[in-house]
């Protein structure tokens, strides 16, 4: 099974213009199997589809602290992006999907976020990895507040969605068992 790495945010996603005075920008990669998807939209999916117990439970508690705030709650990004008939994967809006890359975002008053999940060929070989990138710009304090407050799950919930990625495309090799 892949393991999850830290990289560096990759310099050819559609992304990477907006490194530059972001208060984060982080990427996250894993290798794929020769089996997984070759669509990065198909891919994104798989990694943002069906998150565990454990991180509903911790959208739950981030819901609750945030709406007295006048920050949008998962149902409300839900709710609203079904409303208006937006393309979206979970509570992540699409803002953009070509067959290398996928480009999730929301903006509010507070901060801009944008959430890539690129597929790409390690240099010199024939493997290919997915590499998921997180930029924020934050707008104000409350931005601030909240991206420090969210940043040390953001880190876990980076990490074991595409684990959990990982986990589905061993799961579906040739000849495997479910």
């Amino acid at each position: 099974m892949s393991t999850v790495r830290r990289v560096a945010p990759p310099t050819d996603s559609r992304l990477a213009a907006s490194y530059a005075g972001s208060q984060l920008a982080d990427a996250f990669a894993i290798s794929l199997p020769d089996h997984a998807p070759d669509d990065a939209m198909t891919l994104a999916r798989e990694a943002l589809a069906d998150p565990p117990r454990w991180f509903r439970w911790l959208l739950a508690m981030r819901d609750a602290a945030v709406k007295p705030l006048g920050l949008k709650t998962s149902a409300m990004m839900r709710g609203h992006l079904e409303e208006i008939g937006v393309p979206h994967v979970d509570i992540f809006r699409v803002l953009e999907a070509s067959r290398d890359e996928a480009i999730f975002g929301e903006q509010d008053r507070h901060l801009d976020f944008k959430l890539s999940i690129l597929i790409r060929t390690l240099p010199g070989t024939t493997q290919r990895e997915a590499v998921a990138t997180t930029v924020v710009h934050c707008h104000n304090l409350l931005g601030r507040c909240y991206l420090a407050l969210i940043l040390p799950g953001h880190v876990l919930v980076a990490r074991s969605h595409l684990k959990a990625a990982a986990r589905r495309f061993a799961a579906e090799r040739p000849g495997s068992r479910r």
